[in-house]
This record gives C-alpha cells, sequence and structure tokens, in this order.
C-alpha cells in the first residue's frame, strides 16, 4: 500500500466522507479571475477580510513554507429527517448548524491526520491546517484534488454525496502524488431525471438552485451575490437588514438552505454516517420567543459548541424579531 493510500485509508477511518490530494501550485486562473470579479463588483458585500490577504488565498504554497500538496477532506453533513417540523413560533436554523461546530470537529481530526502521516512518512513534515476561516480558495481546490465540481450555486457538490460538504485542507511540505479533477460527461442529461447516476458531472442546464434563492442572490449571469443571501444577512451582516430583503427571509433564522435542497444531486445522497459528529435534532427550528428571552448565560451555556455561537445574542435575537414580522398572524 503506498503512503498516499495509508493517508486516504486513515482519512475515512476518521471520518471524512472524501479525500483527495493536490499539488501546492496557485488555483487556476478562472478561479482567480471569478474571486478578483466578485470582489471588485462589490458581491462579497460588507465581509471585507475576503479582500484581506489574496495572495494566501489563491496559493496555498503562501501558508506554508515549501508546501508540496493539499490533501483535501469532506465531511456529508445532510441531517436525518426529524420528528420537529416548523411552527408559527419557530425560526429556521440551516442544516449545517444543526451539528457542534465543524470548524473545532474537523480541525480536531486533521491533527489526529498530521500524527499519522508524521509516524509513517519517515521524514519529518510541516502541516498547515485549514478549515473555511483560513485564508484560502477551499472550493477550487476541492474540485481540483477529485472532491466534486463548483455548481451554479457556488457550492462544492460531489456526484454521490450532493452538495451538503463541510471542507477542510491539509497543507503540507510531503510531495504526493496528485489526484485528477472530475471529468465532465459529454453528454446531455436532464436534471429531472430520476436516476442520479443520469446526471452529468457539472450543472449541464439545471438551474433549479438559481430558480429556488429566495432572493435573487444567485444570479442569472452566473455571479453570487452576497448582499442578497440570506445566509450572509442573518449571519455575517451587521446592521438593518433592507426591508424588501428582510420580507424574504421568511422565518429562517439562522442561515438558508434553499439552493442546497433544490440540488438534483442532494435528493438521493445519504445522511451524514459519523456518529462522532455530534448531531442536535432539537435545532432544526428553535422558538423565536425564547431566543429573545434568553440572557447571555443562556446563550453561551445553549450554543457554546454550536455555528449558531457565531451570530452572538444580539445579532439572533434581531433576526428572531424579523422572523416573528414575517410570520402570518
Amino acid at each position: 500500500m503506498t503512503l498516499t493510500e495509508q493517508i486516504k485509508n486513515k482519512a475515512v477511518e476518521l471520518g471524512f466522507d472524501l479525500v483527495g490530494v493536490t499539488d501546492a501550485s496557485p488555483i487556476e486562473s478562472a478561479h482567480v479571475a471569478a474571486l478578483t470579479d466578485w470582489l471588485k463588483t462589490g458581491c462579497a458585500g460588507r465581509m471585507n477580510y475576503m479582500h484581506r490577504n489574496f495572495e494566501k488565498r489563491i496559493n496555498p504554497a503562501e501558508l506554508l513554507h515549501n508546501a508540496q500538496s493539499v490533501i483535501v477532506v469532506g465531511l456529508n453533513y445532510k441531517p436525518p429527517q426529524t420528528e420537529n417540523p416548523p411552527t408559527p413560533t419557530t425560526g429556521r436554523v440551516a442544516n449545517y448548524a444543526r451539528y457542534e461546530d465543524y470548524h473545532s470537529f474537523i480541525k480536531k481530526q486533521l491533527r489526529k491526520l498530521t500524527e499519522f502521516i508524521s509516524s509513517i512518512a519517515g521524514t519529518s513534515c510541516k502541516f498547515k491546517i485549514c478549515v473555511d476561516s483560513a485564508p484560502l480558495a477551499e472550493r477550487a481546490l476541492a474540485a481540483r484534488a477529485g472532491l466534486g465540481f463548483i455548481g451554479k450555486n457556488h457550492i462544492l457538490t460531489n456526484p454521490e454525496l450532493g452538495p451538503q460538504l463541510l471542507l477542510g485542507e491539509l497543507i503540507t511540505d510531503l510531495k504526493l502524488p496528485p489526484d485528477e479533477p472530475l471529468s465532465c460527461h459529454s453528454e446531455s442529461a436532464s436534471a429531472d431525471e430520476e436516476s442520479i447516476k443520469s446526471l452529468p458531472i457539472n450543472c449541464s442546464d439545471c438551474n433549479k438552485c438559481i430558480t429556488a434563492c429566495p432572493t435573487g442572490a444567485l444570479r442569472a449571469d452566473g455571479r453570487f451575490d452576497a448582499n442578497k443571501c440570506i445566509s450572509y444577512l442573518t449571519i455575517e451582516y451587521k446592521g438593518r437588514i433592507p426591508s424588501a430583503l428582510a420580507e424574504k427571509i421568511g422565518d429562517r433564522l439562522f442561515g438558508c438552505d434553499e439552493c442546497l435542497l433544490a440540488c438534483p444531486y442532494q435528493q438521493n445522497a445519504p445522511v451524514c454516517s459519523n456518529a462522532d459528529f455530534t448531531f442536535y435534532p432539537n435545532r432544526a427550528c428553535l422558538n423565536l420567543k425564547d431566543i429573545l428571552e434568553m440572557t447571555e448565560h443562556q446563550f453561551e451555556t445553549s450554543f457554546f459548541n454550536s455555528p449558531l455561537a457565531r451570530t452572538g445574542l444580539q445579532k439572533l435575537k434581531e433576526t428572531a424579531e424579523l422572523c416573528l414580522r414575517n410570520i402570518p398572524e
């Protein structure tokens, strides 16, 4: 068994559903151009951090001296069906936030992977662990490592696991043979066909995610406008949400899954099978009035290891009030 095979087997043993390897060269020029255009046209909204560390974001070697390879992992987070549907006084929570904080979970598992690699590599290795918050174009690297393709919803999608994937990267100075990106089928296929195997390894002529977006954040010209994205507005955005957009948020308290749930690849994808990735079924819908009455201590106790902690209690209360205004009496 080769070193790369041992690393991939260990990654699966640690609970990752996907693992691939790419080199540490800069991302492809098409991705750089798309990112540059996205920033210049103001589509990043008020996420000023996206404008910083641009060279690091497009070049993994800027994050680790003498970087040679990037090991990219994917974790399926499609939740099981639960028995708590929305009610007139609850706000919906994005699926990924129904689990423990994925940043700490993936980092913990990647640290275990670095220890394993160091024990079998036969040479001293350096590593840089990246999970979402690091300045790295992770979707472009994941696509290059063969984990999937970037769909019209701008999310990495795997043909078997769908778009509900969390990514992590391990940059290393260990030189490993890179995997090939998924190849696209040339024959046409309808996005309405029942079998997932009938779909091409791309979005083909399917526009379901664009149609499903409640606010038009997924534009017809192919751009993603974060200024209109409900996930951005309910999690990242600071300030009063414009009334026209606030009404379209509906009862979405934290995040939005519409473009994911509309994806044909999502329909037959399996649910998350990682028993170590703690799932909280009661977080699918949260009582909005309870949120409004919550103290800081209660908030910290309830969501200390949850993505919901990122917004802070004040932001969550503001969105809860908005949701209550949107719910018909």
